[in-house]
Formats: C-alpha cells, sequence, structure tokens
C-alpha cells in the first residue's frame, strides 16, 4: 500500500512540473498590497497570459522564471489590484471629453464666457452639450435660457449640472423641442417657469426628456470614439473595470462595448446596466446568450427612485432646510418600481437602485424586503445606488437585507460645501455613511458616477478618508465620524467591488487564477499623510498582464 501511495505521487509531482507554465511577466522589488485577507502582502507577482500564477515572496515567485519571462523590477512602489469603478456612466463620459467644461466656471460671467468660447469653434446648428455646470459656485442662483442666448445664435444648447438632475437650455433648443408657456408639466419632473408661466429653460429629472428628444443621437462611430476616449481615460487613473449604468439605451450600450471587444481593442473590463423597466428583454438575452465573458458582462438593471439633493428633487420625510414647502419627490411610483424589482428578482437579475434622500432608501429598502419574501431565499445582491442620505433605524437594514451600498465618496467633499444648507445639520451626521455602514458590516463598493464625477480612484480614497470638502473649508473633514481607512477604501474599490457584480471569481483580489488587472502607484497610500492621496500618481496600468498605461 505504502508502495503504491508512493508511486501515485510521483506521477502527480512529475505532471504538475511537466505542465507547469512559465511566467511570461514577473513583477519584482514590489510593494503587493493584494486586497486578499490570507496574503495580505507580497513582494513579487507571476503572470501567465492574463491570468496571475502566484504572488508571495520574491524567491517563491521566481520558481516561475523561464527563458522567455520579462522582468518588471517595481523598484519598492505600491502595487494594488486594478480599481473597479461600480458606478459610471461611461460613454457619456466619453462623449463629454469632448463637450463644453463648465465644472469650473466659478462665476456667472466664466460660465457664459466659456460656452461662447465653444459654441464659436462648431459649425452652425451644432448641438451644445455636456457642461457639469454647479449654480452653487455662483451663490445658488439658477441660470437662464436668456443668459446664453446672445452667445449661442442658432446653435441649441443643453447642458447638464453636474449632479445629471437638472439641464439648461436655451431658446433654440426650446424651439427645436417645440416647447412653450403652454408645455404641460412633466410627471415626476419640474419645468421651472417664470412669472409669466414662461419656461426659463430649466428642466429638471423626467421633464429633461422633453429636450433630450430633440438631440440627435450618436451614431456608431462616434460611440466608438468615445469608448475609446473614456476607456484610455479611465486607465490612466488606475480603473480596469467599471460597472457602466446607463447612457444611450442599452442595445446601444451593450453592442458598443461588445464592438471594442471584438475588435481587440478593449482595455477596460464592462459590467453593463439595462434600464430597469426593460427587465423582460434582459432577462431573455441573458437566457439565450449568457451573461457575457472576461470583458463585457451583463445581468445588472438600473433603476431610479428619486433625483439629486442639489436640483431639490432628492425624496426626503422631511422638507428641505432650505424650502420649507418642498421635500422632494419620487420620479417613478412605488408600485411600479415593486413591480419591476420583483419580476427582475424573480428573473434572476440583479437590480441596482438610485436612492438619494432618505424617504427614497427607506422606501426601496422596504421593496427589496418585500420581493425577499415574495421570491425567496437566493443569492441576489441587491444594490443602492448613492444610497446617500440614510434615516440611521435604516442603516442596519443593509446588512439584514444584504443589500450593497454602492457609493461615490467624491460626492461627499463636493456636496459637503453646500449640503447643511438645504438639509441642516442633522440630517447631515448620516450624509454619505461610510463609517456607520461598515461598522454595520455592509459590504460597500465604490465608484465615481463619472460623468457627474471624476472616475477618479485615488481622489475617490482621499475623499473617503479625509473628508476634506474641495473648498478646503473642512480640514478636520465633513462628518468626520464617517471616515474609513485607506484599506477599507482600497477594499470598496477591489474587492468589495468586484462583489457588489457577481465578479469575486476573477478580479478585485491578487492572488493565483485571478487576472492579472493592477496598478502600480508612486507611493505607499498606507503610509502618507492622508491629505496627500490625491498627489499620489498612478506609474502604470495592467489590464489581463499588458500594460495599458504608462505615466
Amino acid at each position: 500500500m505504502r508502495i503504491l501511495k508512493a508511486l501515485f505521487l510521483l506521477i502527480t509531482v512529475g505532471s504538475c512540473t511537466n505542465n507547469r507554465h512559465e511566467a511570461d511577466l514577473i513583477v519584482q522589488h514590489a510593494i503587493i498590497w493584494t486586497s486578499d485577507s490570507n496574503n495580505p502582502e507580497a513582494e513579487a507577482m507571476a503572470i501567465s497570459g492574463d491570468t496571475i500564477l502566484a504572488v508571495g515572496k520574491l524567491d517563491e515567485v521566481m520558481q516561475w522564471k523561464g527563458d522567455k519571462t520579462q522582468i518588471l523590477d517595481a523598484n519598492r512602489k505600491f502595487i494594488t489590484p486594478g480599481f473597479i469603478d461600480a458606478h459610471v456612466h461611461f460613454l457619456t463620459g466619453g462623449m463629454r471629453l469632448a463637450e463644453v467644461q463648465l465644472r469650473y466656471a466659478k462665476t456667472r460671467q466664466a460660465f457664459v464666457d466659456s460656452i461662447r468660447k465653444f459654441a464659436g469653434s462648431l459649425p452652425p446648428g451644432a448641438w451644445i452639450t455636456g457642461g457639469d455646470w454647479d449654480h452653487e459656485n455662483w451663490g445658488g442662483k439658477l441660470p437662464e435660457s436668456s443668459w446664453i442666448d446672445s452667445v449661442t445664435g442658432d446653435k441649441p444648447v443643453f447642458i447638464i449640472r453636474l449632479d445629471g438632475h437638472m439641464g439648461l437650455a436655451n431658446s433654440a433648443a426650446l424651439r427645436q423641442a417645440g416647447i412653450d408657456a403652454k408645455t404641460p408639466d412633466v410627471s415626476g419632473g419640474t419645468i421651472v417657469r417664470d412669472a409669466n408661466g414662461k419656461p426659463t429653460g430649466i428642466f429638471k429629472d423626467n421633464a429633461m426628456d422633453l429636450i433630450f428628444k430633440a438631440i440627435p443621437e450618436p451614431g456608431n462611430d462616434m460611440l466608438d470614439r468615445a469608448i475609446q476616449a473614456a476607456m484610455h481615460y479611465v486607465a490612466s487613473h488606475g480603473v480596469t473595470t467599471v460597472h457602466s449604468v446607463g447612457d444611450f439605451g442599452f442595445e446601444k450600450d451593450i453592442s458598443t462595448f461588445e464592438r471594442s471587444a471584438q475588435k481587440g481593442s478593449s482595455i477596460t473590463r464592462a459590467y453593463v446596466a439595462m434600464p430597469l423597466a426593460g427587465w423582460r428583454q434582459l432577462a431573455s438575452r441573458v437566457k439565450e446568450k449568457g451573461h457575457g465573458d472576461k470583458w463585457v458582462q451583463t445581468g445588472l438593471l438600473k433603476g431610479f427612485v428619486d433625483g439629486s439633493l442639489g436640483s431639490h428633487t432628492a425624496a426626503f420625510h422631511k422638507p428641505f432646510t432650505d424650502a420649507p414647502s418642498d421635500s422632494g419627490f419620487f420620479v417613478n411610483s412605488e408600485d411600479s418600481m415593486l413591480a419591476w424589482i420583483k419580476g427582475a428578482d424573480a428573473a434572476g437579475l440583479q437590480c441596482a437602485i438610485h436612492a438619494i434622500g432618505d424617504r427614497a432608501n427607506h422606501t426601496i429598502l422596504n421593496i427589496f424586503d418585500t420581493v425577499q419574501q415574495a421570491n425567496g431565499a437566493r443569492d441576489r445582491r441587491f444594490r443602492i445606488e448613492h444610497a446617500q442620505h440614510l434615516a440611521p433605524a435604516d442603516i442596519p437594514r443593509f446588512t439584514v437585507l444584504g443589500v450593497i451600498p454602492s457609493m461615490q465618496p467624491y460626492h461627499a467633499i463636493d456636496d459637503g460645501r453646500w449640503a447643511e444648507k438645504v438639509i441642516g445639520p442633522e440630517r447631515s451626521k448620516t450624509t454619505y455613511a461610510f463609517r456607520s455602514l461598515l461598522a454595520a458590516k455592509a459590504p460597500l463598493a465604490f465608484g465615481s458616477d463619472w460623468f457627474v464625477a471624476p472616475p477618479t480612484p485615488l481622489e475617490g480614497i482621499y475623499a473617503a478618508v479625509t473628508r476634506r470638502t474641495l473648498d478646503e473649508r473642512n480640514p478636520g473633514g465633513w462628518v468626520p465620524e464617517e471616515k474609513i481607512t485607506v484599506e477599507e477604501a482600497l477594499r470598496a474599490y477591489t474587492a468589495w467591488a468586484a462583489f457588489a457584480g457577481f465578479q469575486e471569481k476573477d478580479r478585485g483580489i491578487l492572488k493565483a487564477g485571478m487576472l492579472a488587472d493592477f496598478v502600480i502607484l508612486s507611493d505607499d497610500l498606507r503610509k502618507i499623510d492622508p491629505v496627500e492621496i490625491r498627489s499620489v500618481k498612478v506609474e502604470k496600468t495592467f489590464v489581463g498582464g499588458n500594460e495599458v498605461f504608462k505615466r
């Protein structure tokens, strides 16, 4: 018997030795933060093809070295898993790179001057879109068509506030959309009007569709350019996977990602969402084609309960502090949300729902609870996108119900400049409640919400760790009790974000068998002053073992 066992071991070891892969690439002399609790830090990594062979000590990893193995000396630079942006409007972000830029217009005049300059670069009749303006920059007064009509002429304009829930149209756009004082109001949206009932040019939430319908849809060539611009841009910030939550309609979105992958030009992996109301279409597609591959996956549905804080369209239990007669509204009815989510969940799809105000978050948690009881136990991983303003009693419900808070930390240091003016100090205490959610053991996932905010995980980590607002008026952090550690923020951008997309089997952690998606940073984020995190540079980004960005 002992002889048979010895013979079996000899055959097994010999077989493993003969079939052992030689590494295509070995990264050495690194500080590798793996996000793997069983092997949290390493100094070398071996890669074959697009997959990690080994992560550990240098002498262990060098056993994979062959005659053709390339050696990359990291010079003690800090390496993390590739960042996963769990909430991004990817194609719109790519389009925005070539549109008018208004995020940093600090005054009304700067706003108008930027539009004038951009309009002068376009041919007659061309639409001016993009924007990302913020009226809080010049004191909170909403812009009007009259501000820009004289500098845009016959060029129709629809420029979006940076939160994506409000836009400004000029008079040319109103004419093309057929909108005047007689245009009826829209459920789940607002047409802002003057004292005579004439539209001022501001459209909120569902009312924005009145203008969007008049804007020519981009063709495939434009979308293909947009996705390439977006991929290279996020790669420069260390992002290797995105959860793309809606741009130009599911078929256009998924086809654009698939064309890129089929051409071999993809350098960013994507989990692509469809609008929640179209769940039957997605269920049919998944049944016919499956969930996808390493590059393009689907199975996710994105829905909306309410709007945004900055547009006063977030749904709260109590009125806004600065608008005592207004507590926001739902953009979709509770009955519709319940029916859509229940049907989608029964079909085995994942639901991710946008909720900003405390009433919106409370309502969607109730719906998730109802659906779980009706449809029975399964690994469903419901998500709330933003989970921005929470009633304290709702925080532990995320864990009880197994709901993933998918949050964007940059928003905390942006909105924190003015949020207390809108909702007061008490409700602000559980705004972007990162620490409270982690303390309740909720699996926090981080993203950017690009185009609404920059797709820069390092700035997101800085925001989550310091909570220093962009105006630098909160050096100790806005609502500092909700700060988290660097490693917690890193996990929210890697392992926990992978979990939020059912992707934990092949990404989010650096260990054998996982995809070789990783980032080399200039500094060890754990050892520098947190205030310096936003100054750290992405040196290189690798996707599937291939270098896709080098500074």
